[in-house]
């Protein structure tokens, strides 16, 4: 019985097998001719040896690759695995839960990896809570639509493994990450012989710190998405990247878009927000061509408290032009990874006087209040 085999190029003149592999009894091999050289047949073994291949290609350039076995590929994936504490996984492939980080691996066949046909969201985890859980399965549900994912499972359901999953992990502080793409099934363009479609989710460790420091943003060069893209949460985040590269090599926290008529659009992964007129008006850009952010909508409804409190006169969701927004008394970068995080900067010109305003200073305290002792409509309780 055949286990597996391996083809080795073609031969070149005064070629013999025994001078290509080096580290196998020949005695237990078979010897055959295919299409692109000659190969090895290797027969079952109790015993897994680990298979170095040799080979010498035309040009007479050696080289050497390890033939693993399966307990070698999970202790490699294991040393591999670095930085960030993967506690838990689910994969709607096996239908099950994982906490071993070598394990939680997608399918290459999967239509969102080889083609970008996926969405995903997060929800941060603070002490033992899910932070506004609901409404970012709200907006991962509107994204699958747009991107024409059926779902798995009926909403509830998601809801359910999402939770459970953080429950196994133990996990109380950390972020909660999740995708749902039209599945695996072959690499063709079109999702039609998906098998059908995928939920994963991954809970990672992370200790929920905030700097209040300002930052330098730029004007991103990188073409925005257009809207039909970015209300799309979807994996699809090369221009993204780009933007975020740039702005990097800059010197930069980040590169803003502004859109074809000259208004201010999105970050990378972050929306944007200001105070104006004197600084007793915070404003926000539409959320009609880009991004809806979870984050972002609850500040603004957090915000209300400082009109409350007079601090503030309005809170306004509008059309703000670059050169309105670089005339800004304070400007902000709002969203899950960043929070609240004053800019002082835009390209060359400051914001303001250059500090860091009290306004998004009172609106970052009031936000991790909220993820800390918020209402229940923000705050999902995990069962561990």
């Amino acid at each position: 019985m055949i286990s597996q085999f391996v083809c080795l190029p073609k031969p070149v003149a005064g070629f013999s097998p025994e001078m290509t592999v080096n580290t196998w009894n020949f005695a237990s091999l078979s010897l055959f001719q295919c299409s692109s050289g000659y190969g090895f047949r290797f027969p079952h073994k109790s015993k897994r040896e680990r298979r170095i291949l040799m080979c010498s290609d035309s040009s007479s350039q050696s080289w050497n690759v390890p033939v693993l076995s399966s307990s070698e590929v999970i202790e490699r994936l294991k040393q591999a695995r670095g930085g960030q504490q993967f506690l838990a996984m689910y994969s709607s492939v096996v239908d099950g839960i994982t906490t071993d980080p070598a394990a939680m691996v997608l399918p290459l066949d999967d239509h969102m990896v080889h083609r970008g046909h996926g969405v995903f969201d997060t929800a941060t985890i603070v002490n033992g809570y899910l932070y506004e859980l609901d409404q970012h399965l709200d907006r991962i549900i509107r994204s699958a639509s747009m991107a024409k994912i059926p779902l798995p499972f009926h909403r509830e359901d998601i809801r359910r493994i999402l939770i459970q999953t953080v429950s196994v992990s133990g996990c109380r502080d950390g972020s909660l990450r999740y995708w749902l793409s039209t599945g695996p099934g072959d690499f063709l363009l079109s999702p039609s012989h998906c098998r059908e479609p995928t939920l994963y989710a991954i809970v990672i460790k992370t200790n929920l710190t905030t700097n209040p420091k300002g930052v330098k943003v730029v004007t991103s060069s990188v073409p925005i998405k257009p809207p039909e893209f970015a209300t799309v949460k979807s994996v699809n985040y090369l221009p993204n990247v780009l933007s975020q590269m740039e702005a990097e090599a800059k010197g930069a926290y980040a590169g803003i878009w502004v859109d074809k008529g000259g208004f201010i659009a999105e970050g990378p992964n972050m929306n944007v927000a200001f105070v104006v007129n004197g600084g007793k008006e915070l404003v926000m850009p539409r959320f009609d061509n880009v991004l809806s952010g979870c984050t972002a909508k609850r500040t603004l409804t957090l915000a209300e408290e400082l009109v409350n409190k007079g601090m503030l006169k309005s809170v306004k969701v509008m059309d703000v032009t670059l050169e309105d927004g670089k005339k800004a008394d304070e400007m902000m970068l709002i969203g899950s990874g960043v929070l609240i995080k004053p800019v002082i900067q835009w390209d060359e010109e400051f914001i303001g006087d250059g500090k860091e305003g009290p306004i998004a200073k009172v609106l970052l305290d009031l936000l991790l209040e909220d993820m800390s002792s918020g209402p229940s409509s923000v705050r999902v309780c995990v069962p561990y």
